[in-house]
């Protein structure tokens, strides 16, 4: 049998081998490939999640400013807390599925896991503000939430950058530094807002009670998406 090329030219026994032997590979290669997940579809998850926290960010702002009414603000909340777990379960099979990942297996998990421990606590806070039946919220408390907003708007703008890290390195390291910014801001407002609740409470404890766990909450919505922050630049130094 006489091998040829594509213009009909006689192939020698180097070449009929190479092709006897990398062909199927290369098919089989893929084939596996084609079974397997896309590496875009981590890209993808992220930016979706990215959604979530900016639709729960928007949803919690309209809660504390008093714009929406206190049960559809939770539910909103809820449902995007809902969406960001789908996320994070799909995500976390990709991980396991994917034979190569766009970078490190635990890196993505801590991305992950810190974008929906961000959204969870602004579950906490709803849930909290519906198990005391809060109506009204203190200045602190609004401006945290703008802030809380604004974070999350970076972080959602940063997401996508990943795609092309090299690209992208100068601008990922401005958006992160702006949430570690924001989130010295929301401590700073944190600690103003329950001294002068303190003082407000004195005769009513419970007040106290109630309006520094509803700090603490936002606090920590800040502090995860810190989180969120440095586990990008980590892997801005990494990859870059």
């Amino acid at each position: 049998m006489q091998f040829t090329d594509r213009h009909a030219r006689p192939l020698g026994s180097i070449e009929v081998a190479r092709i006897l032997v990398l062909e199927p590979r290369r098919y089989m290669l893929g084939w596996f490939r084609a079974l397997m997940p896309r590496e875009d579809r981590f890209f993808d998850l992220f930016e979706r999640h990215a959604a979530t926290i900016v639709g729960g960010a928007a949803a919690l702002r309209a809660l504390l400013d008093g714009t929406e009414d206190v049960p559809l603000a939770c539910q909103a909340i809820a449902d995007h807390e809902d969406e960001a777990d789908t996320i994070t379960r799909e995500a976390l099979l990709a991980v396991r599925r994917t034979f190569i990942t766009p970078f490190d297996r635990g890196d993505i998990q801590a991305l992950v896991g810190s974008l929906d421990d961000a959204i969870d606590q602004m579950l906490k806070t709803a849930k909290t503000v519906q198990l005391f039946e809060v109506t009204a919220f203190e200045p602190s408390m609004r401006e945290m939430g703008a802030v809380i907003q604004e974070a999350a708007a970076a972080t959602a703008e940063a997401l996508p950058k990943l795609r092309a890290l090299g690209e992208n390195a100068a601008v990922l390291n401005t958006l992160t530094e702006r949430v570690i910014q924001l989130e010295g801001r929301a401590d700073d407002l944190h600690n103003a807002g329950l001294k002068a609740l303190f003082k407000a409470s004195r005769q009513d404890p419970m007040a106290f009670v109630v309006g520094s766990e509803l700090y603490d909450h936002l606090e920590k919505v800040m502090d995860r998406f810190e989180d969120v922050a440095n586990q990008i630049s980590s892997i801005v130094v990494e990859h870059v």
